[in-house]
């Protein structure tokens, strides 16, 4: 919301670069820290700081906020990578409204996939859901409301072998693999659903997570070792846009600053 007209992904996040740094907000680009190591200073009251080795030097902070995101899984196939973003899309509440009246394509099986095919077909005139299984793998009442929508047609036992297209996509190929057979479907786009990678790998043996990898928090945005916050697509939440991710990112902050006022230690130098 708050843009008349389209921006890209790129655009919003140097903007919201370019608004951090109107506030003197140091931004180390290119720093990439490796590890995230917890001290424990007093543990009555479970007061910790933390140590990040970057590629630079070391860094001591009370509070560290993870805003690392999330990487979506991919099909890995000829074509993809060139054509994501030209075509190839992994959430369509964002990028639905580009399809309107046009053709596309979701792959996956799971809830997610039949949510976000539904939620296409207010756009796109046909959505193709290809599934290389012969069922889906999802809850009743999505299976209902799926195999009802007229716009929406089922590629069963089948997998994307090729994207094709140079600037955009113009189309897949795709193989049945009971019949052993590939043909090529014209689509305008192709969003994947077939899973996600947080990027929590930092925290791992510091914070609890759940069983996909995601931190989970509480509602302040606070993981399971005080001083630790989570925020965005790193973090447990049913929704995963920038919105929420600045929502989250909002609260964090509040939360961070009463946690230094009361939990605050003296770091090294």
């Amino acid at each position: 919301p708050g843009f008349k007209d389209d921006i890209s992904g790129y655009e919003l996040a140097q903007n919201l670069l370019e608004h951090c740094r109107r506030f003197d907000i140091e931004v180390r680009e290119y720093f990439a820290v490796n590890s995230i190591e917890s001290v424990n200073t007093r543990k009555k009251d479970k007061s910790y700081y933390f140590k990040c080795p970057g590629d630079e030097k070391l860094i001591w902070t009370n509070s560290v906020i993870m805003a690392t995101g999330a990487s979506p899984d991919r099909l890995n196939v000829k074509g993809e990578s060139g054509l994501i973003g030209k075509g190839i899309s992994f959430c369509a509440t964002c990028d639905g409204a580009l399809y309107r009246d046009r053709d596309v394509a979701v792959v996956g099986g799971g809830d997610k996939a039949i949510e976000e095919a539904i939620f296409l077909t207010k756009f796109a005139k046909k959505v193709y859901m290809i599934h290389r299984r012969d069922e889906l793998r999802a809850v009743e009442i999505l299976k209902d409301r799926v195999f009802k929508n007229k716009k929406i047609e089922f590629l069963w036992d089948s997998v994307v072998e090729k994207f094709i297209g140079k600037n955009k996509l113009e189309g897949i190929l795709i193989r049945n693999k009971k019949e052993n057979k590939t043909y090529k479907l014209k689509v305008d786009g192709v969003f994947e659903y077939i899973g996600w990678k947080p990027n929590s790998k930092l925290v791992k043996d510091l914070v609890k997570l759940d069983k996909k990898g995601f931190i989970i928090t509480n509602s302040q945005m606070e993981a399971s070792l005080p001083g630790i916050f989570a925020v965005g697509d790193v973090r447990n939440t049913p929704l995963r846009q920038v919105i929420t991710a600045v929502a989250d990112g909002a609260i964090a902050a509040i939360y961070v600053d009463r946690f230094l006022s009361k939990s605050a230690v003296r770091l090294p130098s």
